[in-house]
């Protein structure tokens, strides 16, 4: 994927590319367990600059084309038999070892990586969700930028891409109140997902199209939509052949909450987010990270350095 990212490149291209490696990729595992299922775990999303997250455009959407020093952040997931794994990455088209990201851009980048990082190292048994959120939010205000708000590093367990416990970066004033305090136990896994802008850290919805979904399975209502065959794992409306009748048939099942829409937001125009993710497991004898990969430094200059240190 990361390779594909070059300037005159659709955004919806890209989307289209994610989805089928995954498919193609977890089709040749298992293939004897007729009754394994497998294949995405969250549809690849593209989100550009100011955009912060979940955008996955239709192919009826007009074109989004990428240019060169735009911030790209890419997130997927993929499952094998309900056990899921996720990561983001994001890269800046155009950027090379001779034509580095530099400036706020490539502090940026840092920061949200070191603070993917630090937060999971502190994944460690008997540590507070609280004090990782803590670490978060230091990390950020460290290197000069801001993280977004709400947003949130989910456990990972069987078939829930979005388990019971959960790790928030910069919690809202009502968020911080109601939050519950976890504690990090052996055999948890975590999508620790990192997200910091240079802006000030509020997401908003720009009325853009929201086209990921995920079934409520605390709601029971008789579908017209043909969701059933996506499971529990969130699912975009690309991947039905008649994109109309997909659009009109998700209207009725979000109203009655039997759908949890994934919404496009952004932070103010102007800005830029950046995100990092990896999924991690807390074995009996230390951390296994199975899903995210490093940060190219060969690739940006920066000056900026972590100051604080933790455990």
């Amino acid at each position: 994927m990361i390779s594909e990212i070059k300037e005159g490149v659709e955004v919806g291209t890209l989307c289209t590319l994610g989805d089928n490696l995954i498919l193609e990729k977890t089709s040749k595992v298992f293939v004897k367990e007729k009754d394994v299922s497998k294949g995405i775990a969250m549809p690849t999303c593209i989100s550009v600059d100011h955009c912060i997250c979940h955008y996955s455009p239709l192919r009826s959407d007009p074109p989004v084309i990428l240019k060169n020093g735009q911030m790209v952040k890419i997130d997927i997931g993929v499952h094998v038999d309900g056990y899921i794994a996720t990561a983001a990455h994001t890269v800046v088209v155009g950027a090379s070892p001779t034509n580095k990201v530099t400036g706020k851009h490539a502090d940026l980048l840092k920061a949200t990586y070191d603070a993917m990082e630090v937060a999971i190292r502190m994944l460690q048994p008997g540590n507070k969700t609280m004090d990782i959120t803590a670490a978060i939010d230091k990390v950020a205000a460290d290197y000069g930028v801001v993280p977004i708000e709400n947003m949130v590093s989910h456990q990972l367990e069987r078939d829930q891409i979005d388990g019971e416990k959960q790790i928030i970066q910069n919690p809202g004033e009502k968020q911080r109140s109601e939050m519950e305090r976890f504690t990090i136990e052996k055999h948890e896994a975590y999508a620790i997902d990192v997200l910091f802008s240079t802006g000030k850290g509020k997401g908003k919805d720009m009325d853009t199209r929201t086209t990921v979904f995920k079934r409520n399975e605390e709601v029971q209502y008789s579908l017209r939509l043909k969701a059933a065959r996506f499971g529990v794992m969130p699912f975009t409306l690309r991947a039905f052949e008649d994109e109309v009748k997909a659009k009109m048939g998700v209207v009725e099942p979000e109203k009655h909450g039997l759908l949890r829409p994934y919404q496009v937001i952004y932070e103010a125009a102007g800005e830029v987010v950046a995100q990092f993710k990896a999924t991690v497991l807390i074995m009996p004898n230390g951390l296994l990270k199975i899903a995210g990969l490093p940060l190219d430094m060969s690739l940006i200059e920066t000056d900026a350095k972590l100051k604080v240190s933790f455990p």
